[in-house]
């Protein structure tokens, strides 16, 4: 009997892996809530909390196209066991010197590294496990549930994380972190993936792990559609990245440090992309999957704009929500169009290739956003006889907090501008049909044309 007639599979063995990951998550969820207190406590700067994330994306970034590599080349089940094996050992590291109670919030930054590193692994060894696992059809709900893993924990994580802090305190949570980390792993043990099979697209890829790793951005700038799509996330995240670098400390700015509403702002947006990843879930999306994108992007512009207003909590829980509850539906509604185009076999290095497009802004949008405020916007908005202040006060208020909600406003309508920028560009708004899925013939106005990648 071999390991396909051994163990779950499809679906259901899909479902198996899932499990084992919303529980990690909601963990990792309950330790990020409070690092970030922590942070803020310590330095009560928008630009130190932004620079932790700096920490975390460069060296996702820089070893993103090689994980590609890795993925694509080794068992696809054991580089989704290093994912949880470096996000584990960061937190392990954090418990440390909590434990021995010497954490300082400078510590963060090289354990960010390390999640960092381990990381680069989990999404292009998850999104590619999806294409083998389940069914062509079944990638849209796939991709929904995989949206929940993010979205579900969010919606208890920070108020369970607030109710504990006082009970367990930071070194109770960290440890349960560490601890589902196992039970992720687990779970992964326990279920059969298969190993794509060879394709012509794979063997023009062969090569040296340097020219493997080149090959993801080959095969997506020999396609004008996917880079477009691409683009589209790039401008996207530069914006979504640089407003909501600053919610925590806005929030906490406008509060003062009121752990409560920060909970239930974090926890309002999680209830979003529950309610958004459930519904894709069970939907899959439009049958014309770009508009999920496009359409996904201009209402979370509107919503994060939203956000920046003046009003406090009622204001902040409407924009997240808006914002938040399409974002199952742009995320899996991309991840499927990747999926049904790219052949399996190469899924890794392309979506590394991607993903490391798509975040390019990750390592800066959080040192801009952390400038402006505490350097121009947050001093300006501060004095109620500044030109700032008297032109957009009736709109986000004044005093501290009111720069930062200033950043997210206009942040929020340039992500709008980004969705609709898409349906102007034919590449963009016709990329289902211009381009076949992999295991079709290709269109004659498809691979065979422009957008065919050279040998």
């Amino acid at each position: 009997m071999n390991e396909q007639t051994r163990r779950p599979s499809g679906m259901f063995g899909f479902t198996i892996v899932w499990l084992g990951q919303i529980v990690s998550v909601l963990a990792s969820a309950m330790s990020q809530f409070g690092l970030t207190i922590f942070m803020y406590e310590q330095t009560k700067s928008a630009l130190a909390m932004g620079t932790m994330q700096v920490f975390f994306i460069t060296p996702f970034l820089l070893i993103s196209p090689i994980a590609g590599v890795m993925v694509d080349r080794h068992n696809r089940k054991l580089m989704m066991m290093v994912s949880d094996l470096g996000a584990g050992l960061a937190t392990i590291c954090i418990l440390i010197l909590q434990y021995f109670g010497i954490l300082q919030y400078w510590h963060l930054y090289f354990a960010s590294i390390i999640y960092g590193l381990g990381m680069a692994f989990q999404w292009p060894a998850y999104s590619a496990a999806i294409s083998t696992m389940v069914p062509k059809e079944q990638y849209g709900r796939a991709n929904g549930m995989m949206s929940l893993i993010e979205a579900g924990p969010g919606v208890i994580a920070p108020l369970l994380a607030g109710a504990l802090l006082p009970i367990i305190k930071l070194t109770g949570i960290l440890f349960f972190d560490v601890a589902t980390f196992l039970l992720a792993i687990g779970a992964l043990m326990l279920v059969y993936i298969p190993q794509p099979p060879r394709t012509e697209e794979g063997k023009q890829g062969q090569g040296s792990v340097w020219k493997e790793a080149a090959y993801g951005f080959k095969y997506i700038f020999a396609r004008p559609s996917l880079l477009g799509l691409q683009m589209i996330f790039f401008a996207g995240n530069l914006f979504t990245g640089i407003a909501f670098t600053l919610l925590a400390p806005m929030v906490l700015a406008r509060t003062g440090s009121n752990s409560l509403i920060f909970g239930s702002v974090q926890t309002a947006g999680a209830v979003g992309a529950l309610i958004g990843g459930i519904i894709m879930s069970a939907w899959g999306g439009f049958k014309r999957r770009v508009h999920g994108v496009l359409g996904g992007w201009f209402i979370t512009g509107i919503g994060t704009a939203i956000v920046g207003l003046t009003g406090g909590l009622p204001i902040w829980v409407l924009g997240l929500v808006v914002a938040s509850v399409v974002g199952p539906l742009v995320n899996a509604s991309n991840q499927a169009i990747w999926q049904a185009k790219v052949a399996p076999d190469v899924q890794g290095r392309v979506f590394s290739a991607r993903r490391l497009i798509a975040w390019f802004t990750n390592p800066i949008s959080p040192i801009i956003a952390g400038t402006l405020a505490d350097f121009v916007l947050e001093p300006q908005m501060r004095v109620t006889s500044s030109g700032l202040s008297q032109t957009f006060g009736w709109l986000v208020g004044t005093g501290p907090g009111a720069g930062m909600g200033l950043i997210i406003f206009f942040c929020g309508l340039a992500s709008v501008l980004v969705g609709l920028a898409g349906y102007f560009i034919p590449a963009i708004h016709n990329a289902e049909s211009m381009l076949p899925d992999h295991d079709e013939p290709a269109k004659a106005e498809g691979e065979t044309g422009p957008n065919a990648i050279p040998a």
